[in-house]
């Protein structure tokens, strides 16, 4: 009977979360050689090759994705019951703002897994706009607040880059038409930066919409009436993203931004380096992690 080690299967599932061997061993407190050491035990030991090294970047082979689902199953009851015997139990609630078009695909993800670890604190998630989740921050009302930037304000954390796409209906036109109808809310946050690379572009606009309803300017968009812009990964399956060559300038990248509140938190912690990871996967390719 072959026994699966769970300090080994922790390192296996590292590297695949945080895309490589020394960011993993970072991660786990521990040199990227014993990271690669129990690796490469963890493959003698199930007499399979996990991980693909035939390029620059290593991948998962199949054998690998398998076991990859298994072994966060495994790792979750583990902590599950270690720390519901014998670790300190956390209480409370913390307050997490997150924009409304970054919620999906990581935002439940994280949540699930933060609830495995610390099942009596009460998470209240808010979903509002970038500015007024700042302000919230600021009040006190909010521990933990991601939001949509072109910058990095003071305090704040990197997690990832998106791209900014053009994004109008299925198969539609409206992005030919000038004046360029465009639909935004009032409070959009990419309202301005559309508005100010059209202006430096040359190209004539009109404001189909004046509304905080967010409803109402994806209905004006994914009827044709108007273009938008959106977070590559936040498209609604029935808009699309607009490829218009040179017709309409390139509206770059958004960051997505981490700050939290003041004092330190363990809960807090745990709960901003879960993200972390979550958004670290996002960015990288899928099914590659970059050999360092």
């Amino acid at each position: 009977m072959r026994n699966l080690d769970t300090t080994t299967l922790r390192s296996f599932v590292a590297v695949a979360d945080q895309g490589g061997v020394t960011r993993a061993a970072a991660v786990l407190h521990l040199t990227q050689s014993a990271v690669s050491m129990q690796l490469k035990r963890l493959e003698e030991m199930m007499g399979l090759s996990l991980l693909d090294r035939s390029n620059r970047t290593i991948g998962l082979t199949a054998a690998g994705e398998q076991l990859l689902g298994y072994a966060r199953r495994m790792l979750e009851l583990n902590d599950e019951v270690v720390r519901r015997l014998t670790e300190e139990t956390f209480e409370g609630e913390v307050i997490l703002g997150v924009p409304h078009d970054i919620v999906y695909p990581v935002v439940p993800r994280v949540l699930k897994a933060f609830n495995v670890a610390f099942p009596r604190v009460k998470v209240n998630l808010k979903s509002s706009r970038t500015v007024r989740l700042r302000e919230a921050l600021r009040k006190g009302e909010a521990d933990l607040i991601l939001t949509t930037e072109e910058d990095l304000g003071p305090g704040g954390e990197t997690l990832c880059e998106m791209p900014l796409r053009w994004t109008g209906a299925r198969d539609g036109l409206a992005w030919k038409r000038r004046p360029l109808r465009l639909a935004f809310s009032t409070n959009c946050i990419f309202r301005p930066i559309v508005l100010r690379r059209l202006d430096a572009a040359g190209v004539d606009w009109d404001m189909a919409v004046e509304s905080e309803d967010d409803r109402s300017v994806e209905a004006l968009i994914s009827a044709d009436l108007a273009v938008g812009a959106l977070l590559e990964d936040s498209i609604p399956p029935h808009q699309e993203a607009i490829s218009p060559g040179g017709s309409l300038p390139d509206l770059g990248v958004q960051k997505i931004n981490m700050y939290a509140r003041g004092g330190r938190d363990e809960v807090l912690e745990q709960l901003a380096e879960m993200l972390r990871s979550g958004y670290g996967a996002v960015a990288q390719p899928a099914g590659l992690f970059s050999l360092g």
